[in-house]
């Protein structure tokens, strides 16, 4: 029975162990992935591209502000007006 129990606890830490590595490389893969995507880039000549748009016109990305007004933007509108059966 003991050999059972020694069986049990060494196959309980080499599967926390090595879930615990497993997870700290993929933690560390997308901090250091992660960070590289915040890195400024210089209109399209920096080694990271946001956007292909970006790379073409050699201009960096310009965003609207939080209060820029917006157009009606529905892509449902008008779909489903007629109903299927409904007279």
């Amino acid at each position: 029975m003991t050999e059972v129990i020694t069986l049990v606890i060494g196959f309980v830490k080499g599967f926390l162990s090595s879930s615990v590595f497993v997870l700290a490389v993929f933690i560390g893969f997308c901090v250091v992935v992660g960070f590289t995507k915040l890195k400024r880039t210089a209109g399209g000549r920096a080694p990271v591209v946001k956007s292909l748009d970006e790379r073409l016109s050699r201009q960096p990305m310009t965003y609207l502000p939080p209060d820029a007004p917006r157009g009606p933007a529905d892509p449902l509108e008008g779909f489903g007006t007629r109903r299927s059966g409904a007279t």
